[in-house]
């Protein structure tokens, strides 16, 4: 039986990862142990995922561990030692907000953390695929040097610019500010690389744009869509940082993200990276995305404008995938961005009654 050991199994991209090898016969070793709820309070909780994977997943295995704790990582990789088929490290701290609150707790969760996991990987199954879920941000902001035009609803890049199609990994990530949040996935980024290249270990390190989904516990400091669908629907205010809202991300639905992950651990590289998002199919400013939840919901949004935007954050990021689709060209997108907000719509009817 394989063994697939998923970090952050309850989150968004982990508990997607722990849905899709339950449909193998896998055992599925999840460790999450809710520092969500202690970074962005009780309603962002991943207790309820946790329990449902614990009740309705055969094949799961649940482990409430710190990653921090270098003896329990090693204790748990060494108990699995010859039978680990892949490990899919989804856990951290994902706001770069609450990063400058803390940053001890941040860089400890992203950066050691991470190294306590390739530690554990590189003792006792140097042979299986170690993913990273990184992020956009550790590209600083330099992607707000590239020129950009303002349209009626978006910022968007001059025409003819090699990133038309998307920012690719060719950027820079230095020479920019990145919050100590983007240091502290950085850090984390570059240590995955280097132990495919160093030690030769099979891994990646997937930069994801926006990834969301029906299983995304949005906050205002982390999950764009998410909480902005739940305030469209329960009449919270909305607030809009900066850039007149026509900041544009890129949207991923988490189940094209985890087959991505599914793609390379069938066929993995060492010390790759990979820009993973919506790219152009599936993209929208803050103002386009507000409009959509609206026609949605049929529900009016109440939501203010700040002058003063995040530190270190995008004005327009979208994703370059085609490195990724040349190694993997089986891939395919499944969701455009009015799917996947349908999809968050009837979750947060669901979850509000």
């Amino acid at each position: 039986m394989r063994t697939i050991i998923v970090i952050g199994s309850a989150g968004l991209i982990g508990s997607e990862t722990v849905k899709r090898f339950a449909k193998e016969p896998d055992r599925i070793v999840g460790v999450d142990n809710d520092m969500r709820a202690q970074f962005f309070g009780a309603e962002a909780s991943t207790k309820k995922t946790r329990d449902d994977l614990i009740a309705n997943v055969r094949a799961y295995e649940h482990h409430d561990l710190d990653i921090r704790n270098s003896s329990a990582v090693a204790e748990l990789f060494k108990r699995y030692r010859g039978k680990i088929d892949a490990i899919v490290h989804t856990a951290s701290q994902p706001s770069h907000d609450w990063a400058a609150r803390d940053p001890q707790i941040d860089f400890t969760v992203n950066a050691n953390g991470t190294l306590n996991l390739l530690e554990a990987a590189r003792a006792f199954s140097p042979e299986a695929p170690f993913i990273f879920t990184s992020t956009n941000k550790v590209y600083g902001d330099t992607p707000n040097r590239l020129p950009l035009q303002e349209l009626p609803t978006r910022w968007e890049i001059e025409p003819g610019h090699e990133y038309e199609p998307g920012i690719s990994e060719t950027m820079s990530i230095d020479y920019s500010k990145h919050s100590l949040f983007g240091a502290s996935k950085a850090a984390a980024d570059l240590l995955v690389q280097e132990y495919g290249r160093y030690f030769g270990l099979p891994t990646a390190s997937f930069r994801g744009g926006c990834l969301t989904g029906p299983a995304h516990a949005g906050t205002e400091l982390h999950g764009f869509l998410s909480y902005l669908m739940i305030c469209t629907v329960s009449g919270r205010p909305y607030r809009v940082f900066g850039y007149k809202g026509k900041q544009v991300r890129d949207n991923i639905h988490s189940f094209d993200v985890v087959e991505a992950f599914v793609e390379f651990i069938h066929a993995p590289r060492s010390g790759e990276v990979y820009n993973i998002g919506g790219s152009r199919h599936s993209n929208c400013s803050i103002l386009e995305a507000i409009t959509l939840c609206e026609e949605i919901s049929g529900r009016k949004l109440t939501w203010g404008y700040e002058e003063t935007n995040r530190v270190g954050d995008h004005i327009w990021w979208i994703s370059d995938v085609r490195k990724f689709q040349k190694h993997y060209p089986a891939w395919r997108f499944r969701y455009g961005l009015r799917e996947l907000l349908e999809e968050i719509y009837r979750v947060v009817i669901e979850r509000t009654g």
